[in-house]
């Protein structure tokens, strides 16, 4: 698939970091965009240092990208995939969530009024559930998401959310995740939290449940929010998750 960038971002004047720019690549739709999922990779707790292609949280991100075009760009999902500037979150300033506010701002200009879904991993489900409030954001996936008690469940107001955490993270916290699902419920519309026994951080183990859970909800989530019966759709979310409601979390 053709991929188009975008590397407009003013890098920081001085100091750590300064040659950083954050990158948007872009996989098209197949005619007309109607909806647009963007996709947050994970990182550090503290670091300046600029993200690379080459680097193994942003690379991570690429099957899932790739397997929402496939299945979804014919029906009109474009996939923009954000590299951040740099590798940490940066305590107060939060540096991804800097950027994923200005790759919304950029999607928002391209398609505005279009619903805008967003899939992050580790660093990038803190940034996702950050920046929910976006107006035309919809629905949000966060993959073993870096989470605790002061995460703030306001943005997801009106939001479909799904949290996905295997039991076997060491990474980030599964206990924390589920203490968040619990606390967005009555907030966002939905949120659905499920545990995968045994999976662990990165997402190698149990990989393909990873995929089918994370893209199936989004495509989900798209083929409602348009109205379209997607051609060509693996197996939907709700056919692996029975709707949980109040009852979190669901084991698989």
């Amino acid at each position: 698939m053709a991929i188009r960038k975008i590397d407009d971002r003013e890098p920081q004047p001085a100091g750590p970091g300064a040659d950083a720019m954050a990158v948007l690549s872009i996989a098209g739709a197949s005619g007309v965009t109607r909806g647009v999922v963007l996709v947050l990779h994970g990182g550090r707790s503290n670091s300046y240092e600029a993200v690379r292609g080459g680097h193994l949280s942003p690379a991570r991100m690429l099957p899932f990208a790739r397997a929402l075009r496939s299945v979804g760009g014919p029906d009109g999902l474009a996939v923009w995939t954000l590299r951040n500037r740099y590798r940490g979150w940066n305590g107060k300033d939060m540096s991804p969530v800097q950027d994923a506010r200005w790759a919304l701002s950029h999607i928002s200009r391209e398609h505005p009024g279009v619903p805008i879904f967003l899939l992050g991993h580790s660093m990038g489900g803190l940034t996702a559930l950050c920046v929910a409030d976006h107006p035309e954001v919809q629905a949000v996936v966060a993959l073993a998401p870096w989470l605790d008690a002061k995460t703030p469940v306001k943005p997801l107001a009106g939001r479909r959310i799904l949290i996905v955490h295997g039991t076997g993270d060491r990474w980030t916290s599964p206990a924390n995740s589920l203490a968040y699902a619990r606390r967005a419920h009555g907030v966002a519309e939905s949120v659905e939290y499920v545990a995968l026994k045994g999976a662990g951080h990165f997402m190698v183990r149990r990989v393909g449940l990873w995929n089918s859970l994370a893209n199936g909800f989004i495509l989900e989530a798209f083929a409602r929010s348009t109205g379209r019966e997607l051609r060509g759709s693996p197996d939907t979310f709700r056919s692996l998750v029975p709707s949980s409601g109040a009852g979190l979390p669901v084991v698989l």
